[in-house]
This record gives C-alpha cells, sequence and structure tokens, in this order.
C-alpha cells in the first residue's frame, strides 16, 4: 500500500478549513485498513511537515434515495492530523 493509497483526498467542508486555519489541523479521507502510524507516516513523506497526533472516525454510510429506490452510501474513514507548532500548513486548496 502506497502513500497515495493510503490517503484518498483531502476533505475540504467548512469545519474542516476552520480547523486547519485555528488548529493546525488537516482532514482527510483515508482507507479504512489504515491505521494511525501508517496515516501519520504517509502525512509527514507527502506534505513533509512533523505530525503531533492522529485521531481517525468511521462515517457511516447514509441512506440514500431515488424515488421509490433506496441504498446506502459506502461507510468511509475519517482522519484528523495536527501538525505539530511551528509547521507550515500545506495549501491542498483554495477557498
Amino acid at each position: 500500500m502506497t502513500n497515495y493509497d493510503l490517503i484518498r483526498r483531502p476533505i475540504v467542508t467548512e469545519k474542516a478549513v476552520g480547523k486547519k486555519e485555528a488548529e493546525l489541523t488537516l482532514c482527510f479521507e483515508v482507507k479504512p485498513e489504515a491505521n494511525k502510524t501508517q496515516i501519520k507516516a504517509a502525512v509527514e513523506k507527502l506534505f513533509k511537515v512533523k505530525v503531533a497526533e492522529v485521531r481517525t472516525s468511521i462515517v457511516e454510510g447514509k441512506l440514500r434515495r431515488r424515488g421509490r429506490f433506496s441504498g446506502y452510501r459506502s461507510d468511509w474513514k475519517k482522519a484528523y492530523v495536527k501538525l505539530k507548532a511551528g509547521q507550515k500548513v500545506p495549501e491542498y486548496a483554495e477557498i
């Protein structure tokens, strides 16, 4: 599993951008099989920053309907990566 396989995409929402600016915390969608040490190593290598801590959570898929047909979206894993003090926050999204 490469670093690009572990980190699928950055999450760019109002909450995630606020955490990025205020708390030096990045938010990513990651592979469900990834653990915290793998996520930490991948972020440090890809963005060339030092990571203080990693928090993860499993987001359950929502029920979605299209007329009379219904189904569930897939479950996915989210990682909050807090950078060490003094690190430059990478710019992966401009709003």
